[in-house]
């Protein structure tokens, strides 16, 4: 649960999407070092809930293992796509379009309605998510 508070600081929206869920533990010397979360929102689509690394190990490519992971096993499930969304800025944009994924819409107003505690990153407020999707061909 630590690791998933990383990239969702609410314990209420983890435990309401991770029982429907897949989630996937990568470890490092036994102890968890990352994690993600897929969720099938409609037959052959597919949302990534959740990705994270433990802080003193971010940076050293495990994020971006964990993404190619994610991409490939939802594949393998017969995904047309996979969606995703993040905040509008930041460096989770270029992360997630580097591996194909394109924008598909915004969400207004989506962190401000949808988390009681504003969410800051960078000394910039989160107000809007912005819906990431990678096709599948």
């Amino acid at each position: 649960m630590d690791l998933l508070l990383e990239a969702d600081p609410s314990r209420e929206k983890i435990e309401g999407y991770l029982p429907r869920s897949r989630c996937f533990v990568a470890t490092l010397d036994g102890a968890p070092a990352g994690v993600y979360v897929v969720l099938e929102t409609a037959p052959a689509e597919y949302e990534l809930m959740n990705i994270a690394v433990a802080p003193h190990l971010q940076g050293k490519g495990i994020g971006t293992t964990l993404l190619r992971h994610a991409i490939a096993t939802v594949r393998e499930l017969g995904a047309r796509r996979l969606e995703v969304g993040t905040g509008t800025f930041g460096h989770q944009l270029a992360y997630y379009q580097r591996e194909g994924f394109r924008v598909s819409r915004v969400d207004r107003d989506f962190f401000l309605e949808n988390y009681p505690e504003p969410i800051y990153e960078n000394g910039i407020q989160h107000k809007d998510m912005l819906r990431l999707v990678l096709e599948y061909r």
